[in-house]
């Protein structure tokens, strides 16, 4: 629901209340950065359920805000709200990561973060119908109206409900009788020092760091200046929508070809990055031709033509922007997947995950920081440029990482090394032998 509101460009405000938005975010992602790169310590020892239930509420607040902003203008309100979801989104989508890269076995983690991607886009999807639906009248460029609002608000509600109906990692049991590596007795201590047992263990892991910050930074760009910048109030509705789509899809694809079985996983990992390489060449080659054909200045001007879908050149923007959606999926996909083929260990991969998200949210508040100013906002060509130089810029420095850090598969003796647990409190069966017979023979 977040992603929705967001992707119709200033969450569903215009003009001059687009600030709004830009200062919410910006408190937002700060928070977020800060808050995030601890998360995993909140995680291990508070659950997972609790953390999503508890990271839930925030969007509920978020998004009263700016209803609340429709009638009041009450901006500190609005900033305090994205400050909260900062705290808020921090636990949550550590958890989450957790989740999608520790609870799978090792050839099956490609489907499962496809499987959350898709699931998760179509809950932007039905929140971007929502807005359409209510919109699909105005022609003009103007703020979303109070139902948008309060749609996404029930909707956000329920899901942070919902979170009390998964099973904790330490009671889920996979097919072949195997369960997730954890510490079985999580204090604050203990994961407070795990933290930085991480980074002192797996120091390799600073080389992703610039793929974290590059991975929020084109929202920015794309929702406020494409989306708001060049398009009517409906038609950025129908532009979202088709975004949230292109990304579920582009994580089905990529999601079932990172566990392709034939091929060994060192090797997938390289086609990955090779494919990331040359879809950075590609797609942002056809924005940079795109972004060529307006400025900030243009887009001020009192009676600049926005696009509708019934505009003859409407067809080409169109397809970027679907692009531009079907890489997101694309990149985030192959990130969880890096990280989740270099180890298997809850307790290690949520450090990895609030890494992830608190690095990739310190990038995301520079950058809406930086268009959301009032008096000398940059260029749109030099956004673009920081976007599409930052992610190419952080496949290079992945490199190492890729090649000398990922394993056709990782020893559960050295998944163990981080925990407190036994080989014999987490294998199954299945791991070690082919079925109880054998074991008895």
């Amino acid at each position: 629901m977040f992603n929705a509101l967001n992707g119709l460009g200033g969450t569903g405000q215009r003009d001059e209340d687009i600030y709004a938005s830009t200062a919410a975010n910006s408190a937002l992602y700060a928070t977020f950065s800060v808050v995030g790169f601890f998360a995993g310590t909140v995680t291990n020892t508070l659950g997972i359920r609790f953390s999503l239930s508890f990271g839930g509420l925030g969007y509920c607040i978020y998004i009263s805000s700016f209803l609340c902003y429709n009638h009041t203008r009450n901006l500190g309100y609005t900033v305090f709200s994205g400050f909260l979801l900062g705290c808020c989104a921090g636990i949550l989508w550590c958890a989450q990561g957790a989740i999608m890269m520790s609870y799978p076995p090792e050839n099956r983690k490609g489907r499962y973060i496809s499987w959350f991607w898709i699931i998760f886009n179509l809950g932007a999807v039905i929140g971007s119908l929502v807005g359409l639906g209510l919109n699909i009248d105005e022609r003009g460029d103007e703020t979303v109206n109070d139902s948008t609002y309060i749609g996404f608000l029930v909707l956000t509600f329920l899901g942070a409900c919902l979170a009390w109906t998964l099973v904790d990692a330490k009671d889920v049991v996979r097919r072949d009788g195997s369960r997730i590596i954890l510490m079985k007795h999580p204090t604050w201590k203990t994961e407070i020092l795990g933290l930085w047992e991480t980074l002192r263990t797996d120091p390799y892991v600073i080389l992703l760091f610039p793929m974290f910050f590059a991975s929020n930074w084109f929202y920015t760009y794309q929702y406020n200046d494409v989306n708001a910048a060049q398009f009517n109030t409906r038609t950025g509705a129908l532009n979202n929508t088709l975004y949230w789509l292109a990304q579920m899809f582009g994580a089905l694809i990529f999601g079932f070809a990172l566990d392709y079985p034939n091929v060994r996983r060192t090797t997938r990992a390289k086609a990955a990055w090779a494919s990331l390489c040359a879809l950075t060449l590609i797609i942002w080659g056809g924005g940079y031709a795109f972004q060529r054909k307006y400025t900030r200045e243009d887009v001020a001007l009192e009676g600049y033509q926005l696009y509708d879908w019934t505009s003859s050149g409407y067809i080409g923007p169109m397809f970027l922007y679907i692009s531009y959606g079907i890489y997101d999926a694309v990149w985030q996909t192959c990130v969880y997947w890096f990280m989740g083929a270099i180890t298997n260990n809850s307790r290690k991969l949520a450090n990895f995950a609030g890494f992830y998200k608190g690095i990739q949210s310190a990038g995301a508040a520079i950058i809406w920081r930086l268009d959301g100013l009032q008096n000398s906002p940059p260029p749109y060509m030099n956004l673009f440029a920081s976007c599409w130089i930052l992610l190419a810029g952080s496949l290079v420095v992945a490199l190492p990482v890729i090649i000398l850090k990922i394993q056709d598969t990782v020893p559960v003796e050295e998944d163990l090394k981080f925990t407190d647990e036994t080989i014999e409190d987490v294998i199954g069966y299945g791991v070690t032998y082919d079925s109880p017979e054998q074991k008895m023979a």
